[in-house]
């Protein structure tokens, strides 16, 4: 199998088939483009998102413990703690697992959640250093978002800029090649993008401002989390490639790394549907984020990308463009 994300076809025979409701309290489990399961407690609902992944050093650790405590908010969730699950290869330093952790510590503190527990070893199984993170939040009631609620007729409405992430790992891993064709400016706010790696702002912005449905672009990039949006909910969409907000650090560090920056890791960047879309997109920039319109979910099977006059489907996720370099 291809590294990264399994497949839909996959997923879908050899695991989601296998997965059953055995207790009422489960509101929302496992499903594809589901990043939360939403638990139903007294007074509100318990929302906990979870991921595996390889981390190099405690950049590598910030930027997993975000992207889980991003998944409960996009079920309209407050990251509340995590968990870690720290595996290590039998070469990995004491040194090393400080770093790691000052990382999480780091982490835990910007976003005001507390690190409860988790189990740390070290195996001569794995060759590099992994992290599952747990991560648990809460949600009212009467506020739990899925990405199930695509109706046709909403307007898709993204935040800020595609291939964030992807852009900040290139730019780091790959600077000193960089400079020697872009200037400095450039290349160190390109490996800066991970500063806009928090969706949680415009996350709480848009349950108060009419969101239907929220999903936060991550492994696959754009057009990986359009494709799992439709998916879910069982639609159609139109979006205007010209449309999808992209920096120009991106487009320069894609170029030189010969990688498609709408394949991109994405992190950093939320896609929405709402009746109204214009009104969130003001809310949220009257919040100070970056919003636009980008597109419509429709009530056919077709997931279409416009570019001008040209028009094309969109096509399933492929691996992510980063796997080149990871």
């Amino acid at each position: 199998m291809r590294p990264g994300k399994l497949s839909d076809s996959i997923l879908k025979r050899t695991v989601l088939k296998q997965i059953k409701k055995n207790r009422s309290e489960v509101l929302c489990g496992a499903g594809i483009g589901e990043d939360c399961a939403i638990f139903a407690c007294e007074g509100s609902n318990m929302v906990s998102a979870v991921g595996t992944y390889a981390v190099s050093d405690r950049q590598d650790m910030i930027r997993a413990i975000y992207k889980e405590v991003n998944n409960l908010a996009t079920a309209g969730g407050e990251g509340v703690a995590v968990t870690l699950a720290i595996t290590l290869p039998e070469r990995a330093s004491e040194e090393k697992l400080k770093k790691l952790m000052d990382g999480a510590a780091q982490a835990a503190r910007e976003l005001k959640i507390q690190i409860a527990g988790g189990h740390t070893t070290v195996s001569k199984y794995v060759s590099e250093k992994l992290v599952t993170v747990t991560a648990y939040g809460k949600v009212p009631a009467d506020k739990t978002y899925n990405t199930k609620g695509a109706k046709p007729g909403q307007d898709i409405v993204m935040t800020k800029w595609i291939g964030l992430e992807g852009t900040a790992i290139l730019a780091n891993k790959k600077r000193e090649e960089l400079l020697t064709r872009y200037p400095e400016y450039l290349v160190e706010e390109a490996a800066s993008f991970d500063k806009y790696l928090s969706i949680i702002p415009e996350a709480a912005t848009a349950v108060k401002s009419g969101v239907c449905v929220m999903h936060d672009a991550s492994e696959g990039g754009i057009l990986a989390t359009l494709w799992e949006l439709a998916e879910s909910s069982g639609v159609g969409l139109q979006i205007d490639m010209k449309k999808l907000p992209i920096r120009q650090e991106t487009v320069e560090v894609c170029e030189f790394c010969d990688v498609n920056p709408y394949e991109l890791l994405s992190g950093g960047c939320l896609v929405m549907t709402a009746e109204d879309g214009n009104s969130l997109v003001l809310a949220l920039q009257e919040q100070g984020i970056p919003a636009v319109v980008v597109g419509k979910i429709t009530d056919s099977n077709d997931r279409l990308i416009f570019n001008g006059e040209e028009k094309r489907f969109l096509d399933k996720p492929a691996a992510d463009e980063i796997y080149k370099y990871i």
